[in-house]
C-alpha cells in the first residue's frame, strides 16, 4: 500500500483524533523494522525488532468495521510479526476507543501500563493511553 492510501485510510477511521499524514507513513516505511499488512479496507502497521513487535496504528474504513476485518489484520499482522523474530507484541489504545480495547482483549492482550491524558480531544480533556502487551508464542 501506498503512503497516500495508509493515509486516507487512516482518516476515515480516526474521527477523534489527529489522523497521519502519508509523509510520516512514507518515513515510517523508510525504515527497515517497520512493515505494513492489510488492503484497501484496512491494515494494520507497526515495527519488530530484538524479538518485540509494536503495533503502531490500526486502521479500517468506516464502512467495513465490525465485520472481522480488524480481527483479520491484528492476526496477520501477528504472523508477520513472528516471521520477522518477535515472541512479544505491545501497542497503545485510547481508553475511550472500546471497540480496539474490545478487540485486543478478546485476543489475549493484558493491560500492563496507563499513560495520562495521553490523546488529545478537540472536545474535552485529553484520553489515556492504556499499554497492552501479549505473547505471540
Amino acid at each position: 500500500m501506498t503512503p497516500d492510501a495508509l493515509a486516507a485510510i487512516h482518516k476515515a477511521a480516526f474521527t477523534d483524533s489527529r489522523p497521519w499524514e502519508s509523509q510520516e507513513f512514507r518515513a515510517l516505511l523508510d525504515q527497515k523494522f517497520c512493515f505494513c499488512v492489510g488492503d484497501s479496507k484496512g491494515f494494520a502497521f507497526g515495527r519488530a525488532i530484538a524479538g518485540e513487535s509494536e503495533l503502531l496504528t490500526i486502521a479500517v474504513l468506516p464502512n467495513f468495521q465490525r465485520q472481522g476485518i480488524g480481527q483479520t489484520l491484528l492476526t496477520a499482522y501477528h504472523q508477520e510479526a513472528l516471521k520477522r523474530g518477535a515472541s512479544q507484541c505491545f501497542l497503545e489504545v485510547a481508553q475511550d476507543n472500546a471497540p480496539a480495547i474490545n478487540l485486543y482483549i478478546s485476543d489475549g492482550y493484558d493491560q500492563t501500563s496507563v499513560r495520562k491524558s495521553y490523546y488529545p480531544r478537540p472536545e474535552g480533556p485529553a484520553a489515556d493511553a492504556l499499554i497492552l502487551t501479549r505473547n505471540l508464542i
